[in-house]
């Protein structure tokens, strides 16, 4: 019998999976547990809606992610910090900082978004990178002073 799954069961298949599996564990396992359900026309066609209703959305959501990383590869991130010899930073700037600083600006990220690519322990700048989207993401500038 075939089955399209609506939530992801581990070896077995995941969600919008089509698969062919014995009548018996569709029926008494898969389709009573809520894992799938028959693959019928209906539900086909409902299954394609949906997977077409998603790729839309996210397209939209990467044009819209594109845009925004325009506008924050103009932004210049600007941290004064202690420095000791050789104008070496005392610590560093954290993604706490980071992230307060960029809700000043009105962008509001988790910390899991951003990406330090360096320790940010000499003065200078640096840069940051923001994951955007699965497939866009922007480098941020900053620069820490005295």
């Amino acid at each position: 019998m075939e089955v399209i799954f609506i939530k992801d069961l581990k070896n077995q298949g995941k969600k919008g999976e089509i698969k062919n599996v014995k009548n018996g564990y569709a029926e008494n396992y898969l389709i009573k547990k809520g894992y799938a359900i028959k693959a019928t026309k209906e539900n086909l066609s409902k299954l394609a809606q949906e997977k077409e209703n998603k790729l839309n959305l996210d397209k939209e959501e990467k044009a819209k992610a594109i845009k925004l990383k325009k506008d924050l590869e103009k932004v210049v991130l600007t941290f004064k910090v202690k420095t000791g010899e050789q104008d070496k930073v005392f610590g560093s700037v954290s993604l706490k900082q980071i992230k307060e600083e960029l809700e000043k600006l009105n962008y509001n990220f988790t910390k899991q978004q951003i990406n330090l690519l360096d320790s940010m322990s000499s003065l200078g700048f640096h840069y940051i990178e923001i994951q955007l989207h699965k497939e866009v993401s922007a480098k941020v500038k900053v620069h820490l002073i005295k």
